[in-house]
């Protein structure tokens, strides 16, 4: 069972010299995976429902500080060697898919092939309102925008024709350091988001999933539904982060089939303490 920080980007984890800190700790100290989220838009009194909370309010308030993660994560990789990076999540619809193919390709060749593209379909309409973006089959613009992304990242000479996105014999570089792939792993935790992961995701990022009960109910539903797909689930990279996990939670997890658990923490704001804060965490965890 590996195991994966989803601490970069937010509040305290904005912090430059936090960011450093955190990616040189966690990578010296053997941590897997490094995972930062988006939002591009934040609103005061949102009427979208967040769907990862009981009450469906985001616990992160509207002024805190939220990077880019495909720039938080540059930071972080360059102040490490080793650890993988991974957004957890990037809104794939609220971008162009030839802007983001380019920034994760360039991610990756500079991290030395270390990126794995988590992203998700997004569930705040407020934030599409802002960027212009229908929230309408959002769902199924993410889907089209990988498909295309993968066409860019594999041909020299790219051509792709498609509902959301058209482009024509043109060059999109650097190309991916693992055989012109960037593994895409597919946020969210309902039945559609399952059914998008045993389509055409490499893997399944599950959030704030309630303990191992919900686990085992989500992979149980994307075996079936992989099946449904022709695919093999045990083919999958699976991430999971636990509203409150315990340390007796992971062999259960790994009886799951779960690859990854993901701590989702806050960093000291103090970089100097960093590097004990992670070494406490690396002890409660076994690393």
């Amino acid at each position: 069972m590996r195991l994966g920080l989803h601490a970069l980007g937010i509040g305290t984890g904005a912090d430059r010299a936090v960011i450093d800190a955190v990616a040189s700790a966690a990578d010296d100290i053997g941590f897997a995976t490094l995972w930062a989220g988006e939002h591009v838009v934040m609103v005061d009194r949102p009427e979208s429902r967040y769907p990862y909370s009981d009450d469906g309010v985001i616990a992160v308030p509207a002024q805190a500080d939220w990077l880019d993660p495909m720039i938080a994560l540059g930071f972080a990789a360059a102040a490490s060697s080793r650890i993988s990076i991974a957004t957890g999540v990037l809104l794939l619809p609220e971008h162009s898919p030839v802007t983001v193919a380019k920034q994760a390709a360039s991610l990756d060749r500079l991290s030395g092939g270390r990126l794995t593209l988590g992203v998700g379909v997004g569930w705040s309409r407020e934030e599409f309102d802002a960027l212009g973006v229908p929230f309408e089959r959002r769902g199924a613009r993410t889907a089209e925008y990988v498909d295309a992304m993968r066409v860019l990242w594999r041909d020299d000479v790219a051509s792709f024709a498609g509902e959301f996105v058209n482009f024509d014999s043109i060059r999109v570089n650097p190309k991916p350091v693992r055989d012109r792939r960037i593994p895409v792993v597919v946020g969210g935790n309902s039945d559609a988001a399952l059914r998008r992961v045993a389509r055409w995701g490499d893997g399944w990022y599950g959030f704030n999933l309630d303990g191992v009960a919900e686990a085992r109910d989500r992979l149980g539903a994307l075996g079936r539904l992989c099946a449904e797909s022709g695919r093999d689930r045990r083919e999958l990279r699976v991430a999971v982060a636990l509203v409150s996990p315990r340390v007796d939670d992971v062999a259960a997890l790994a009886e799951l089939g779960v690859d990854e658990l993901v701590l989702v923490e806050s960093p000291p704001e103090d970089a100097d303490a960093v590097r004990s804060w992670i070494s406490g965490l690396a002890d409660r965890w076994t690393i």
